[in-house]
């Protein structure tokens, strides 16, 4: 039988409360691609990191090139050919592409480092795997795909003959994301093994050689895409039936709710974000904004709901000059937002569920009289919101710290949900929760814009905008690119406007 590669062979590993992986077991042989799947919290980053020498296990093995060995560090998984490119990448910007690929493994020519040499192996690994990149180019001058290319060229580099990807096409366009996919197919012909994490169960039907479903920190579940469906890895992943594409009717437009002009508006740094945005949304319609992250999706969002001002150009929300108001002048005109960071602009931890559940109107009747706050009306209206809402929790006066990444972004759309908006800001609305939690937001977003709401839907999962969005506008470096009918938009024409590529 073929070597093993890599494995891990009943690995048990625990954290403070947590027992993150539980008696689990996979292999990866040469040539072949095993994919992780599993939702947030399920183990995969954990084993992965196991995997890797981050971590050490608590019980088990792990085997490579069918010998059981003790990594006492990522240096040790590196010597034996396992290389690892992380959600996060882990390069050195105002470095060139060749110092950071070589960096810790350079090569030397009397006593100094001979860069000359490192370049020609770079060039030659580059181009014998479809990863051309310029060596001299400064990684922060780089858009993400190339910086991507950068790590995984460091690992090919150093002689690895094991790859493991951790959400690598998450900042990718789809274009650049079938490319990768191409690469790594042509990386197993020479015999790599390629250990994959991903959410996309699209990805992993068209890549994947052995699929591995994890969920609670167990094993529940092993096959291949010939024998799997999307809907039953959904299944797999969750422990019941999941709807991976909402149902909706329609859209019936009304009058224009929010319009942008000339917007321009800057990031943290003074650097122009948004360069003179014109959008509007009307009401009983979802507008999707597409991008791979960084294109100003954020500083526009931030801009709309008061949280970051402007530097020229004007927002009106039912026709009403908005530009620049505080966060609580824009709620007030019945404006909802789901924030990108639930954790920063979402919820005080530290309050309880009651609290949070009336943060943006605790201070309005019936929530207050007179200055003072009615912490009976309060606990009720939490109580209805969490059983409107399905957020699991013990009772309402635990802190939101508490509760899980899905039932904290549950209880936010909660809050902005029950009571009347004309307009719907929500970004990324689910990130990192659960596909049951999925399914559940979507449907009440769409349930929004039924009741006639103008809902401005930003999200770097273009599978989320496709499938939500009436119109689709597409932001590349500050600039919309365009607004495409959804009817008449997939994902090569909007993957196109992403890289900044029109006609």
């Amino acid at each position: 039988m073929t070597e093993l590669l890599l494995a891990a062979r009943n690995v048990t590993k625990r954290f403070p409360g947590v027992l993150a992986n539980d008696d689990v077991s996979v292999e990866l042989r040469p040539g072949r691609i095993l994919a992780l799947l599993g939702e947030n919290g399920a183990g995969k980053s954990t084993l992965v990191n196991v995997l890797f020498g981050m971590y050490r296990p608590d019980g088990g093995e792990i085997i490579i090139k069918d010998e059981v060995v003790d990594l006492r560090g990522p240096d040790d998984a590196i010597s034996r050919g396992i290389g690892m490119v992380h959600q996060h990448f882990q390069l050195v910007p105002p470095m060139r592409v060749v110092e950071n690929i070589v960096l810790g493994a350079e090569p030397t020519k009397l006593g100094l480092v001979d860069l000359d040499e490192a370049r020609v192996r770079v060039v030659e690994l580059s181009e014998r795997y479809g990863l051309e990149v310029d060596p001299d180019a400064l990684v922060e001058d780089l858009p993400v795909g190339m910086q991507q290319r950068v790590e995984i060229l460091k690992a090919l580099y150093r002689n690895a003959d094991v790859l493991i990807l951790d959400e690598p096409t998450g900042v990718l366009t789809p274009q650049e994301a079938d490319h990768l996919l191409g690469v790594l197919r042509g990386l197993t012909e020479s015999g790599v093994g390629i250990v994959f994490i991903t959410h996309k169960l699209r990805e992993v039907l068209a890549i994947a050689d052995d699929i591995v479903v994890l969920r609670a920190g167990r094993v529940v579940g092993a096959t291949t895409p010939t024998q799997a469906t999307e809907t039953g890895l959904a299944e797999m992943m969750v422990g019941r039936s999941v709807v991976l594409r909402v149902e909706k009717t329609v859209a019936q437009p009304g009058d224009v709710v929010l319009q942008v002009e000339d917007l321009k508006v800057d990031d943290d740094r003074g650097h122009l974000a948004v360069d003179g945005v014109n959008l509007q949304v009307r009401s009983g319609e979802i507008l999707g904004v597409a991008g791979v992250e960084g294109n100003g999706q954020r500083e526009l969002v931030e801009a709309i709901t008061g949280l970051r001002h402007t530097s020229a150009g004007e927002i009106t929300i039912n026709g009403e000059s908005l530009t620049n108001s505080s966060t609580r002048q824009v709620a007030q005109t019945g404006v909802g937002h789901i924030p990108e960071d639930r954790e920063k602009h979402g919820i005080v931890a530290v309050y309880s569920l009651a609290e949070n559940s009336v943060l943006n109107r605790y201070y309005r009747q019936p929530f207050s009289n007179r200055g003072i706050m009615r912490r009976e009306v309060i606990h009720e209206h939490a109580e209805a919101v969490v059983d409107e809402f399905d957020v699991r929790t013990p009772n309402v006066t635990v802190s939101v710290s508490s509760l899980s990444g899905g039932n904290k972004q549950k209880l936010i759309v909660g809050r902005e949900f029950s009571e009347d908006i004309e307009l719907l800001v929500a970004a990324q609305p689910t990130r990192g929760i659960d596909i049951g939690a999925i399914e559940f937001i979507h449907r009440r977003i769409v349930e929004q814009r039924d009741n006639g709401a103008a809902v401005l839907l930003v999200s770097a999962e273009l599978d989320e905008i496709l499938s939500l969005a009436d119109r689709i506008a597409v932001l590349y470096d500050g600039k919309l690119m365009g607004v495409l009918e959804a009817s008449l938009a997939n994902r090569e024409s909007v993957g196109l406007l992403m890289a900044g590529i029109t006609g």
